[in-house]
C-alpha cells in the first residue's frame, strides 16, 4: 500500500543520514529532494532542518518515551523517531495520525515490521502525553544570568556560555530564538532593478517586503529557482548582512578586485553590481562549479571565475582584496541548521589560526594604497576583532579605514562592521576595512 506523504519523510531521513556521515547539509538536501514535487521538497527541507534545530530537545523527549533510553536505539532508527517527534511537537498543521503513519512507513521501509512496530509504539506514547519534560529547569532561575530554557539545550553549552558573558541573558535568548527559526529568502537585484524585481514578483503573485536596512526583498517563497526571473539572472539570493559587507568595502569603481574565497559568490555578485571588475576564486572544484554557475547567471559579465588557492595566489597585485575566510559560522546557525552540532572549541582554534595565515597571504597581494576587506560570518571574537588586532600589531603597513557606506548602528567603536542577528534581524557578520599605506 502506498502511503501518501511518505516520499518527503523518507527524503528528510536521507538528509539526516547523509549529514551524520559527513555530507554537507545543502549537498545532502539537493540529493535527497531532486525528484520530489515542489510541495514535497519544501516539506522535506522543513523536516530535516527542524530536526537539526531541535535535536537536543527532541532527544530528551524521546528518551522519556523509550524504556531502555536513547542509547539502546540504532542511529538510523533514532533519526526516524526524531522526524516523527518533530512533527508531533512542532508541526501543528500535520495531524497526529498522519505524522505517526508516515513515520512508521519510513521505519518499515528501512527496518521491516519489527522496527516499524517499535517506532509506532514510541510515537503513540508521545502523542498521548499531555506534557513532556524537555529539560530540567531550575525552580528559581536568575533573570539576570539565565535565559529562558527554550533553545538553550538545542545549542552547544560552551557556546551559550560564551554568548551569555558577552551579550547578557536577554540578548542571548533572542539569539537562540533566532537560530531556531527558519530564515527568510532574500533576493538582491542583479539583471533587473529593484523596482522591476518588485513588479515581477507582484505580477507572479509572490508576496514580498523590504529587507532590513532596505537591502533586498524578503519573499514568501522557499526555493529561488521557482521564482520569476531566476533563470534570466534578474536576482541572486543573499542575506542583507552580506550586502552590508559588500557595501562596507566601497573600493574604487575602476579598480581590480580579487575575491579570494568567493564561493558561492554572493559578495562577488553584489560587488559586480556596484561596478567592480571581480576575479572570484576558490580552491575546491565543487565550490568553483557553483560559483561559476552563479556568476554566469547573475554576474552581468563582470565576474571572472578561477580555481585558485590563496596561499598560492594566481596574481601578484590587486587594488582591493576581499577575504571572506572560512570560519565557525556562528552567525549563520539559523541558515545552516546542522552546523551547531559541528562547532567546537578546537575547531574555533584551528579556524582562527588558518584565518591568520590567509590574512597574511592576502596582505601581500594588496598593492600600496589599496584596500583589504577581512570578513567572516562568525560572532566569535577570536575570528573577528582579536584576529584584526593581532594582524595590525604585526603588520604596520596597514591601518583601519572605516567607511561611511553602511548605517552607524552596525559599526563598532573602532569602525569595524558587526551585524548581530538578535539586534539587526539578519545573519551575523563581521568585517574590517584596512588600507595599505602607500610607500
Amino acid at each position: 500500500m502506498r502511503i501518501p506523504g511518505l516520499a518527503p519523510r523518507f527524503a528528510a531521513w536521507r538528509v539526516l543520514h547523509d549529514v551524520r556521515h559527513g555530507v554537507a547539509f545543502d549537498v545532502a538536501l539537493r540529493r535527497a529532494i531532486k525528484d520530489l514535487e515542489p510541495d514535497d521538497k519544501r516539506l522535506a527541507h522543513e523536516l530535516a532542518a527542524g530536526v537539526f534545530r531541535r535535536r537536543s530537545t527532541l532527544d530528551a523527549t524521546l528518551g522519556g518515551a523509550i524504556d531502555k533510553g536513547l542509547a539502546s536505539v540504532r542511529a538510523d532508527t533514532l533519526d526516524v523517531l526524531r522526524l516523527g517527534a518533530f512533527q508531533l511537537l512542532h508541526l501543528d498543521r500535520v495531524p497526529q495520525h498522519a505524522a505517526v503513519q508516515t513515520t512508521v512507513g519510513v521505519a518499515r521501509r528501512l527496518g521491516g515490521r519489527r522496527i516499524a512496530g517499535f517506532v509506532n509504539a514510541v510515537l503513540r506514547r508521545l502523542g498521548h502525553s499531555a506534557a513532556v519534560a524537555v529539560t530540567d529547569i531550575d525552580t528559581d532561575p536568575d533573570p539576570d544570568t539565565d535565559p529562558d530554557t527554550d533553545g538553550v539545550s538545542d545549542h552547544p553549552a560552551w557556546l551559550v556560555s560564551r554568548w551569555l558573558s558577552r551579550y547578557g541573558a536577554a540578548d542571548t535568548q533572542r539569539l537562540l530564538e533566532w537560530n531556531n527559526t527558519r530564515p527568510k529568502l532574500v533576493l538582491q537585484p542583479a539583471g533587473r532593478s529593484i523596482a522591476e524585481l518588485e513588479a515581477m514578483l507582484t505580477d507572479g503573485g509572490i508576496g514580498w517586503n523590504r529587507a532590513p536596512f532596505d537591502l533586498g526583498l524578503v519573499v514568501d517563497a522557499r526555493r529561488p529557482t521557482e521564482l520569476p526571473g531566476f533563470a534570466a539572472g534578474a536576482f541572486f539570493v543573499q542575506d542583507p548582512a552580506q550586502q552590508l559587507v559588500a557595501r562596507f568595502l566601497a573600493a574604487l569603481p575602476n579598480g581590480l578586485l580579487y575575491d579570494a574565497c568567493a564561493a558561492p559568490g554572493g559578495k562577488a555578485l553584489a560587488l559586480a553590481r556596484q561596478g567592480h571588475r571581480v576575479i572570484a576564486a576558490d580552491r575546491q572544484r565543487a565550490r568553483v562549479r557553483r560559483l561559476a554557475e552563479n556568476a554566469a547567471r547573475a554576474g552581468q559579465g563582470r565576474v571572472t571565475v578561477i580555481r585558485a588557492d590563496l596561499l598560492h595566489a594566481p596574481l601578484r597585485r590587486a587594488g582591493a582584496v576581499l577575504l571572506d575566510v572560512p570560519c565557525l559560522g556562528t552567525g549563520t546557525l539559523a541558515r545552516n541548521p546542522d552546523a551547531r552540532w559541528r562547532v567546537t572549541l578546537p575547531a574555533l582554534t584551528t579556524l582562527a589560526a588558518r584565518a591568520a595565515r590567509f590574512l597574511a597571504a592576502a596582505a601581500e597581494i594588496v598593492e600600496p594604497g589599496g584596500l583589504l576587506l577581512f570578513a567572516t560570518c562568525s560572532l566569535e571574537p577570536e575570528e573577528n576583532e582579536e584576529q584584526i588586532a593581532r594582524f595590525l600589531a604585526e603588520d604596520r603597513r596597514f591601518r583601519r579605514e572605516p567607511a561611511a557606506t553602511v548605517p552607524s548602528e552596525v559599526l563598532t567603536d573602532v569602525g569595524d562592521l558587526q551585524v548581530l542577528p538578535q539586534r539587526h534581524g539578519a545573519d551575523g557578520a563581521y568585517a574590517a576595512r584596512l588600507r595599505k599605506i602607500a610607500g
